[in-house]
């Protein structure tokens, strides 16, 4: 199967079966969507999300979060990973948006890069999920599931690669959506020790199962 069909059968599943995937994180603007998103990096959303609710009526504004310490925030992102780092980004960022963005969140992906604790998958994931825009953000999930199914070739070997390759194939209007299908499908059916292949709706295409197919029959 050529990988156009690929990309074909992988947009028409999702078309049809998840056309309006929304991220897991809990936030209602993007300031607070940015906070949820930068502590979540090597976190699962399920600990942010009961870590955030907290965090955000301490600190409901970026103008709160920029006045106030490192150490009052880890108070509040204690149970989360590498709180220490993370209290520091999110202190730093939130001074960043009140004195060079006018406490709004930009939607420029090189402006949310200059943001402390921002990268470019956080970055990706801001200008997609707030703004629509056509990035795509690569998270372990979306790494692991296009190489999978056969969407990026198995020598992509950085996230960058990975990015790059995805969106050269998916139509733009649909990347941002193509993000939550890559990371949802990795989060709860194509996991990284035991993938759910039997109940997979995908495989029909996949290059992953195909591959153990041919090795169970050569058993």
């Amino acid at each position: 199967m050529k990988k156009q069909e690929r990309y074909q059968h992988f947009i028409e599943h999702f078309k049809e079966h998840f056309p309006d995937p929304q991220t897991e994180l809990n936030y209602s603007n993007p300031y607070e969507l940015l906070v949820a998103v930068i502590l979540s990096a090597q976190c699962t959303d399920k600990r942010v999300n009961l870590t955030t609710p907290a965090l955000f009526k301490a600190y409901p504004t970026p103008e709160h979060l920029a006045v106030a310490t490192s150490d009052e925030v880890f108070t509040y992102i204690r149970s989360i990973s590498y709180p220490n780092n993370k209290a520091k980004h999110l202190v730093g960022m939130g001074k960043m948006l009140v004195d060079e963005f006018d406490s709004v969140v930009p939607a420029s992906t090189t402006d949310l890069q200059k943001l402390p604790g921002v990268g470019r998958k956080t970055a990706n994931v801001i200008a997609s999920v707030i703004y629509n825009q056509p990035t795509m953000a690569v998270d372990t999930h979306v790494f692991r599931v296009s190489k999978r199914l056969g969407l990026v070739t198995q020598t992509a070997k950085t996230p960058l690669e990975v990015e790059k390759q995805l969106v050269s194939y998916i139509p733009k209007e649909l990347i941002h959506k193509a993000h939550h299908w890559l990371i949802l499908h990795g989060r709860y059916v194509c996991t990284a020790r035991s993938p759910q292949c039997p109940t997979c709706s995908l495989t029909h295409f996949c290059q992953y199962y195909q591959k153990l197919q041919k090795t169970s029959v050569r058993n």
